[in-house]
């Protein structure tokens, strides 16, 4: 979600720098990249180590509610975003979403997107072991009655992209805020504007497309 489906990694790294320089700290744009794709918890004890003097819930309850009011405010749909999802809509392709943001952030993004975009979601606080690890994914093809090796999971960060392959998803990284490095299981594209349906089936049916090239 984050990143990949909305262009919210800007309002995270506002809300880690606002709360590290509450407690006298300093958080660099670099700090912030580094966060991308994690788990809140691990997120959370990050912060922690650069200062901030809260426990980890009330760290993630912070960051998910100052990020959360700017998304109620407006989604900030990635390019591309919406029109692939009411086209997946439109063709019956059951999507979910898998995100390591709390239920009640998913839920904002999810009531800003199109009718019936997602026939399953699985959030950061829903699952015990998040991303790297494959949990997410798996339990998103069981709750969408697909086998995962069926599935094709889409992510902007190195953390989602080892969860996904992991599961036995095929996977398409989008560079959005970070590098997505090349490898012979994975396919890449600059842009969720570079995505269409003929380019999802193409990864279903097991081809590895790389638009990058580098």
């Amino acid at each position: 979600m984050d990143g990949t489906l909305i262009d919210s990694e800007p309002y995270w790294m506002a809300a880690e720098t606002e709360l590290v320089e509450a407690y006298g700290g300093r958080w660099t744009h670099e700090d912030g990249i580094g966060l991308v794709g994690n788990a809140l918890d691990v997120s959370a004890r990050v912060l922690r180590a650069a200062g901030v003097d809260l426990g980890v819930d009330e760290i993630i309850d912070l960051l998910v509610e100052r990020v959360r009011s700017q998304v109620l405010g407006r989604v900030p749909w990635q390019v591309g975003a919406y029109r692939l999802l009411g086209d997946l809509v439109a063709a019956g392709v059951p999507s979910a979403l898998v995100t390591m943001s709390f239920r009640r952030l998913a839920d904002a993004v999810v009531s800003g997107a199109p009718p019936n975009a997602f026939a399953a979601v699985v959030c950061g606080d829903e699952v015990g072991r998040g991303k790297p690890d494959p949990e997410p994914y798996l339990r998103a093809a069981a709750a969408i009655g697909v086998d995962v090796t069926q599935c094709v999971a889409v992510e902007d960060s190195p953390t989602g992209v080892a969860s996904a392959l992991a599961s036995g998803a095929r996977t398409i990284g989008v560079r959005v805020m970070v590098p997505i490095e090349r490898r012979p299981d994975l396919s890449r594209i600059s842009s969720l504007a570079d995505l269409d349906l003929d380019l999802l089936g193409r990864v279903a049916a097991g081809e590895v497309v790389d638009l990058l090239g580098e």
